[in-house]
């Protein structure tokens, strides 16, 4: 007999409202860690992206963190990107429904809105470090009164350099608050934050479970330099949908217009691109408005997309790290999917270093477009009430904006951080 949500200790009410969405049964991460987390338990979970994490704490926390002062969150979740902050926000509006008061803080967006926001009052704040760390400089966001934090993929803040300020953000936090840590990895830098910053963790490990990932087939092709977008737009028209990685930002708008000529719909996604430009170019790719999502490596931190049948590395990672932040935006949910590298000539010796890596050693074949896995249908999303849905005398709600504003290039850009990661540069979300 399989367990319910409701055997885990999840109220009623919640029950039903994911009952609503078609979530009847809960993912391995969400069955292992939500008893502990619901009865007030530090936790921390080891599984990877697109396994179901965010149920598993957002449950949890929007149970306890309700009820905030302004500017005194009860809530705080940490995220590397601007994107999964977005993502989070979103989810955790779905489980509070109509008493949703949650807010994103990220920069490429206007501070002022987000000082406004957090004036009102919100229960749940969902942050990048650098932004956060700005904002509580100015006295905006006091910690103080937080009783839940989560850090999730806190691997990935490593990776991106983001430790010092996480380290500072929690050490401002109330030190009888619940922490809940998630992440690919529970060892290295993650462990010194779970010996510093929890109390007796309830640890849960449930990394590459067949219920919440798919089967995921490697295939390196090797292909002409000439013949790659020809290659390319057969994958992506068999798969349905694809997200394809591009080096550089340049090669990122390259490859979507190529595609779009071979009768592709495409939409890019990189750094260069304003906030805005790039959660319109999400939407549309989730939406099923796009069958390409061209990206550069911005894309394998943290964006959480389900039903891509295919990634293809058009341009092979520069290590091991990235490879698997990469492929891992197919094959979630329980779906199969496909990765596929293209490989040229002049690339073959480092991508054969990469294999061993990987334990991958496979000998480069001929394309095979026909071993591509077609992604499953789209499911169309419920979205919480919006503003001009709720009650006319209702003037007190704090819901976040629908679309970010875009950002400035001329506005305030931090330098790199002390290093580059894989190839990434280590400049923070601020």
């Amino acid at each position: 007999m399989s367990t319910s949500f409701a055997d885990l200790g999840v109220p009623a009410a919640v029950v039903a409202s994911l009952d609503k969405r078609g979530i009847t049964a809960p993912f391995p991460i969400q069955a292992a860690t939500l008893p502990d987390a619901i009865a007030g338990r530090d936790v921390c979970g080891k599984a990877p992206t697109g396994s179901g994490k965010t149920l598993a704490f957002g449950i949890p926390l929007t149970l306890r963190a309700i009820g905030a002062k302004p500017n005194h969150p009860k809530g705080l979740v940490l995220v590397p990107t601007r994107e999964l902050a977005a993502q989070v926000c979103e989810e955790l509006e779905h489980l509070l429904g109509r008493d949703a008061r949650v807010v994103a803080i990220y920069g490429g967006t206007p501070y002022e809105s987000q000082r406004r926001l957090l004036r009102r009052g919100a229960d749940i704040v969902v942050a990048c470090p650098g932004r956060l760390e700005d904002l509580v400089a100015q006295r905006v966001v006091i910690l103080d009164e937080v009783e839940v934090v989560v850090l999730d993929e806190a691997d990935r803040m490593a990776d991106m350099g983001f430790l010092p300020a996480v380290k500072r953000v929690l050490d401002a936090c109330t030190p009888n608050r619940q922490t809940l840590l998630f992440s690919a990895t529970l060892d290295g830098d993650i462990d010194v934050l779970i010996r510093r910053y929890q109390h007796d963790p309830a640890r849960h490990e449930v990394a590459g479970d067949e219920d919440s990932t798919g089967d995921v087939q490697h295939l390196f092709w090797r292909t002409d330099r000439d013949n790659r977008i020809r290659v390319l737009a057969d994958v992506v028209r068999k798969s349905g949908r694809a997200v394809i990685f591009s080096r550089t930002k340049h090669g990122a708008d390259r490859l979507a217009k190529q595609l779009e000529n071979a009768g592709v719909s495409a939409v890019a996604i990189h750094g260069d691109r304003s906030q805005g430009q790039r959660m319109r170019a999400l939407a549309q790719f989730s939406d099923g408005g796009a069958q390409a999502l061209v990206a550069t490596d911005v894309a394998a931190r943290g964006i959480h997309i389900d039903q891509v049948g295919c990634v293809v590395h058009f341009d092979p990672p520069a290590d091991h790290k990235d490879y698997v932040h990469r492929s891992g935006r197919t094959g979630r949910a329980g779906n199969d999917g496909t990765v596929v590298s293209l490989v040229t000539n002049e690339q073959a010796k480092d991508v054969r270093i990469l294999q061993r890596k990987l334990g991958l050693p496979q000998a480069l074949t001929s394309p095979s477009v026909e071993a591509v896995t077609v992604s499953p249908p789209i499911t169309p999303k419920a979205r919480p009430p919006r503003r001009d849905d709720r009650a006319q005398g209702d003037k007190h709600h704090n819901h976040r904006p629908g679309k970010p504003a875009g950002f400035d290039p001329r506005k305030r850009r931090p330098k790199a951080g002390p290093g580059r990661v894989g190839g990434v540069s280590t400049r923070r979300e601020s």
